[in-house]
């Protein structure tokens, strides 16, 4: 079984049980049947601080995502994302914060099952599982020539 534990420090409004959802399937999707898996949803300044201790970066940014344990079918990690920055990147596109945030949830899962996004085939192979995660929970991602997903902006490395 695993275990989705949700921290919901800035009090977003987002359904737990959407995300405890989505993670359980990536985490399924990709071979693991057992573990724990933490969510933190945060505030700008605090990511901020914990990306500099941790990657030593002195900035804040969307997703942090943390593998604390990985053994055959078992998982043990964190994701941890910022509210501020997602409601920021929000303004002005067709896009909720709300989507923006599930996006980062997604992406951090992802990072913990193995994906990476440090060149540009990885990167797309990322690309396209967040969409197809974002339309397992009903959110239909911008598609055709000249769209982006929110947080396509966003290309520094942001796990552990």
């Amino acid at each position: 079984m695993i275990h989705v534990l949700v921290n919901n420090e800035h009090g977003f409004a987002i359904s737990e049980g959407v995300l405890v959802d989505i993670v359980c399937q990536i985490c399924l999707d990709h071979g693991v049947n057992r573990g724990e898996v933490s969510l933190a949803i945060i505030d700008d300044q605090t990511i901020h601080q914990l990306n500099r201790e941790h990657l030593r970066h002195d900035y804040p940014t969307d997703v942090l995502s943390f593998l604390l344990q990985r053994d055959g079918d078992t998982l043990e990690g964190e994701v941890i994302v910022s509210a501020d920055t997602a409601t920021r990147v929000a303004v002005g596109c067709t896009w909720s914060a709300h989507d923006e945030l599930l996006l980062y949830f997604i992406h951090g899962t992802l990072h913990l099952v193995g994906y990476d996004d440090k060149d540009n085939d990885g990167r797309r192979k990322m690309r396209d599982c967040e969409i197809h995660y974002l339309r397992i929970a009903g959110i239909q991602p911008p598609e055709g020539p000249g769209s982006r997903l929110p947080g396509d902006w966003q290309s520094k490395e942001t796990s552990a």
